[in-house]
């Protein structure tokens, strides 16, 4: 018997009700009692992956838990706006990267609007708004004049100018959540509005303002992902790539040419071709990853090698369960989830001024 709460993380041949209760369940069983979610207990914390889990609590509705892992975070951000990279599961939550990556710095906004769609929270979205103001502030200081976004600032705070595609397409995300968090506070933010027909201009249009990194399934789907690209460019985009990155029936590589598929990688893949309408595709490759699921904890394994026919690395990851559970609220109808991913009511920022700002 299903709930109205979880109803829609129910997918034939992915997850059935208790499945899909077990791996909500073995995420929350690796959530700090301060909020955190790292990868699994013992292991980092990353900002990112982080806010993943946290979103997959919420289209659980398990919103109490999400509200905390976003609270950890308004409680360890910098003074400059960011966060760093990676931090140890422990008491202190001792930084072990204290490199700051614009990505992970900008996925805030992300969560926070996913879990105000979620609840209709506004004492939360008040709560969370100096940090998402202070995320995307740290972020936009480090774009570059092609409109793309230098990827993070090394150790010493040097910023990087070299971009990432992905990481790019992720921030391009980010900001259409910032700007509708700004909407919804009718907080107009004109240079947010800028900035991101800028990035989205150098993502459509500039392929040489970003590191070359094609080997990567990320920067295959990412565009599409964070909405950058969409119609018939997104589609064709995702047929061009599909039998580089797609192995029929084990998932999407992480990287070819090697022999190794992951779960995070097929699950945000099956977002990407739900997004672009594709949703028999997108059941096609959930199911295919049901061989990385630990029946025991509910979780998921990182990855499979396939030649090897062995489970690489040894880790059940509370991102990978995250994907997956987004991806199969998305395809449910989960509305909070659709609108964040589905993209149809985010803000576009100033398209018109894309081609002057950056031609």
């Amino acid at each position: 018997m299903t709930t109205p709460r979880t109803e829609h993380l129910v997918l034939p041949g992915v997850l059935t009700a208790e499945q899909a209760a077990a791996t909500v369940a073995g995420i929350l069983a690796e959530q700090r009692e301060d909020g955190a979610i790292p990868w699994f207990r013992g292991h980092h914390l990353d900002p990112w992956d982080h806010t993943e889990a946290a979103m997959a609590l919420d289209a659980a509705g398990e919103h109490e838990a999400a509200e905390r892992a976003y609270l950890w975070l308004a409680r360890h951000q910098n003074d400059d706006g960011s966060w760093f990279a990676a931090y140890a599961d422990g008491a202190f939550d001792d930084v072990t990267d204290r490199g700051r990556e614009t990505n992970f710095v900008a996925y805030i906004a992300v969560g926070v609007w996913h879990h105000y769609l979620s609840t209709g929270d506004d004492t939360f979205l008040d709560r969370m708004w100096p940090a998402v103001y202070a995320a995307v502030e740290y972020v936009l200081r480090l774009q570059q004049p092609g409109g793309q976004i230098g990827w993070r600032r090394e150790d010493d705070g040097t910023p990087t100018a070299d971009a990432l595609l992905t990481g790019s397409s992720s921030v391009h995300q980010a900001l259409r959540c910032a700007l509708a968090i700004a909407d919804q506070r009718e907080e107009p933010q004109p240079d947010w509005e800028l900035a991101l027909g800028a990035l989205r201009h150098a993502i459509r249009r500039h392929p040489e303002r970003f590191l070359d990194k094609d080997r990567y399934s990320m920067d295959w789907y990412y565009p599409v992902l964070g909405g950058a690209l969409t119609g018939t460019e997104a589609k064709s985009r995702i047929e061009a790539g599909w039998e580089r990155f797609v192995v029929p029936g084990l998932g999407v590589r992480c990287v070819v040419p090697n022999p190794w598929v992951t779960g995070g990688e097929s699950a945000e893949l099956a977002l990407a071709l739900w997004v672009v309408g594709e949703s028999d595709r997108a059941l096609e490759i959930l199911q295919s990853i049901q061989h990385l699921r630990d029946a025991e904890s509910g979780l998921y394994w990182t990855g499979f090698v396939f030649e090897d026919e062995a489970i690489w690395p040894r880790e059940l990851t509370t991102w990978t369960a995250g994907s997956l559970l987004l991806a199969v609220a998305a395809l449910g109808g989960h509305e909070a989830t659709c609108a964040v991913f589905g993209g149809e009511q985010l803000p576009t920022g100033l398209s018109g001024l894309e081609a002057d700002c950056c031609a």
